[in-house]
């Protein structure tokens, strides 16, 4: 579902819930991109970006805020894309942690790859590689949340071929660790209460 600049403005000054997970806002400012629900003081207008998903906000060069948490955010609205972009989604998600070659979807779309590259790119502002790698890293950051996995396992089951790409993945993105990152949530969270997220 492509989205005025206006609607966009108007849904991240009073963060309105609707429109969580339908785009996201890259703050060149401070090189971060958001939810449009993030709880940080709203951005000027001249340090912003509007993007169709995080995927695209990532090849920009942005990375993953730490407040919002995009890895949490809704899916993409499906609804509002055509139908051979909507399937080529679930074909990546299915396949999730596996590898899934571009030729391959292609072919199960009855497409060409060229073509396939195309539709993601207007739709969804990136390529089928982008989307998939940012499922993993997602992915990994909310295990790295969520859970007291090794990061050795965490990598493996993000779909990471090893632990120095996963390293590396992650340095480049959030410019920490993954062990630094779980550091800082540990130390954040010393009060006695359970943050529950529930999913839309």
């Amino acid at each position: 579902m492509k989205l005025s600049k206006e609607v966009c403005v108007r849904a991240m000054q009073s963060k309105d819930a609707k429109f969580d997970g339908k785009f996201y806002i890259g703050v060149y400012s401070t090189g971060i991109y958001c939810r449009p629900i993030c709880p940080a003081p709203t951005p000027k207008l001249k340090n912003i970006q509007f993007f169709p998903s995080a995927a695209a906000a990532s090849d920009a060069g942005l990375r993953p805020c730490l407040r919002c948490k995009p890895e949490i955010a809704p899916g993409v609205d499906w609804s509002g894309i055509p139908a051979l972009v909507s399937k080529a989604l679930q074909l990546i998600s299915n396949s999730f942690p596996d590898e899934i070659k571009i030729d391959d979807l292609a072919g199960q779309l009855n497409i060409g790859s060229r073509h396939l590259r195309r539709i993601f790119q207007q739709h969804l502002g990136t390529t089928p590689t982008s989307i998939r790698n940012t499922q993993k890293l997602h992915f990994a950051k909310h295990l790295i949340d969520e859970t007291h996995l090794s990061m050795t396992e965490i990598a493996f089951a993000a779909g990471f071929n090893s632990i120095r790409s996963f390293n590396n993945t992650f340095k480049k993105t959030y410019q920490k660790s993954p062990s630094k990152l779980r550091k800082q949530k540990d130390h954040r969270q010393k009060d006695p209460f359970i943050t529950l997220h529930l999913g839309s």
